[in-house]
């Protein structure tokens, strides 16, 4: 990415990315879903430019460091990232979120679980679904993974979801579900933007 496109970039970060740190889901988010940051997540995910979720994922990884929630700050975490199905990751090549989660592990020495999800059903794109046709469209859609079926007592474990990004939720609730079901306690979400209002 030039230098030009990575300042514009970085002008979309949040002030404060704990400002939506908060129940039923707290979300740490770096930034704001627009401008360049928007252009560059539909880069990624439709032009095929990997590189993009590296960059996003580090940039997180540095601002959990500096701005995780002080409740959070010394646990250890497994991250499990937001999956695709199959047949979805097959034509992009490639989980952003996997991605996302692979820097963010990196920068902070948190543990990947790249496969602690796994999806079961390939749901619509959600843009273009109300709020009721999201839930309808995603529910059921993950199962407990591999990665977390190797954790013998899960009722101990700590997980953090990753995902690029956050707008109704509606994907990260069937996701905890999943997760809460299974006896694993879910601390939060972090994404690389939200578009949800702050402030």
């Amino acid at each position: 990415m030039c230098p030009n496109c990575t300042r514009q970039l970085q002008k979309c970060q949040l002030n404060n990315s704990c400002v939506l740190w908060k129940q039923p889901i707290p979300v740490f988010a770096w930034g704001a879903y627009g401008g360049m940051l928007k252009r560059s997540i539909a880069l990624m995910k439709y032009e095929k430019h990997p590189e993009v979720a590296r960059l996003l994922g580090t940039w997180l990884g540095q601002e959990w460091l500096v701005s995780a929630p002080p409740q959070v700050q010394q646990l250890k975490l497994l991250v499990v990232p937001i999956p695709l199905h199959p047949q979805k990751l097959k034509q992009r090549g490639f989980n952003q979120a996997a991605l996302i989660g692979k820097s963010f592990c990196y920068v902070t020495g948190f543990t990947l679980k790249q496969n602690g999800l796994k999806r079961v059903q390939n749901t619509q794109a959600l843009y273009a679904l109300s709020s009721n046709e999201r839930k309808k469209n995603l529910a059921g859609a993950f199962m407990l993974g591999k990665d977390l079926h190797q954790i013998n007592q899960l009722n101990n474990t700590k997980v953090l979801i990753i995902d690029d990004i956050y707008t109704t939720g509606t994907t990260v609730t069937e996701a905890v579900m999943t997760l809460s079901q299974a006896g694993v306690e879910v601390i939060g979400v972090a994404v690389t933007a939200t578009s949800l209002r702050y402030g």
